[in-house]
């Protein structure tokens, strides 16, 4: 984890000026970089992180599936200009439905005792996640995208890099091709681009709104196990698609109440 959000760091930090942005901080946005470093990426990433050592990936997207509604609470009352509608807010638990249906037979596995923890553990990362996504809308006016995820990533990497060379050491560090180029694929492709991406966003979407892109993560993973790994698609996984599709259309067209 330290590792992929150094790099991811690095590489923007280096296109930064490519792109005319001028590192300027003041304190409006080093709390927001703050924020965004402790809520979005260490807490968040680190309890999931942890946690998928035992949790199926299928329940762990179930789990954070509920970042939508989290979003969309703490929007409602720090964001003036989000203020949540029943529509908007039907529209997201129909999208968190469509979710734990494609992936309900996950279920099943919360009967270990460590599963089941590690589960109940692995909801904070979404309320965290919610927190630093609002906290960027809120303190993030004038701020560029690139700058909103680089310096968040780079102190996140410093911190989870030295916790892993003081907790864990380097013993059992094998760099072979296959991980190493699952980590930058994670840095680049995971991480530095769609992070600055989504805070550019950010600026110009309601963060309820643009928060529904989380229910579109499992549809894109049963097309691609589909596709490329022959997975079956059952009824389920359609009628829990259709949930999905159909939430992020009420959602994302309901309007908010005004302040």
């Amino acid at each position: 984890m330290g590792l992929r959000f150094a790099i991811a760091a690095a590489v923007l930090l280096t296109l930064a000026p490519f792109f005319g942005v001028r590192f300027e901080g003041g304190r409006r946005a080093w709390r927001m970089w703050l924020v965004n470093m402790v809520f979005t990426f260490c807490i968040s990433y680190g309890l999931l992180y942890w946690a998928e050592q035992w949790v199926p990936s299928g329940l762990a997207a179930v789990l954070f599936a509920t970042f939508p509604l989290f979003v969309a609470l703490l929007a409602h009352f720090v964001l003036p200009g989000e203020r949540l509608t029943p529509v908007g807010f039907l529209g997201v638990v129909i999208g968190f439905a469509g979710v734990a249906v494609i992936y309900s037979e996950d279920f099943g596995k919360l009967l270990g005792p460590q599963v089941a923890f590690a589960s109940t553990v692995l909801l904070l990362c979404p309320i965290c996640s919610a927190i630093g996504s609002v906290g960027v809308k809120k303190w993030g006016a004038g701020i560029h995208p690139l700058l909103t995820a680089a310096v968040p990533m780079g102190l996140t990497g410093l911190v989870m890099t030295s916790g892993a060379l003081t907790f864990e050491g380097t013993e059992g560090i094998h760099l072979a091709p296959a991980p190493v180029a699952a980590l930058f694929y994670l840095a680049l492709v995971g991480s530095a681009l769609p992070f600055t991406l989504y805070f550019w966003l950010l600026k110009r979407l309601r963060a309820t709104q643009l928060s529904m892109i989380n229910y579109i993560v499992p549809i894109v993973a049963v097309i691609v196990g589909a596709l490329f790994m022959s997975e079956p698609v059952t009824l389920r996984v359609v009628a829990g698609t259709a949930l999905v599709i159909a939430g992020v259309v009420v959602a994302t067209r309901a309007k908010a109440q005004p302040a």
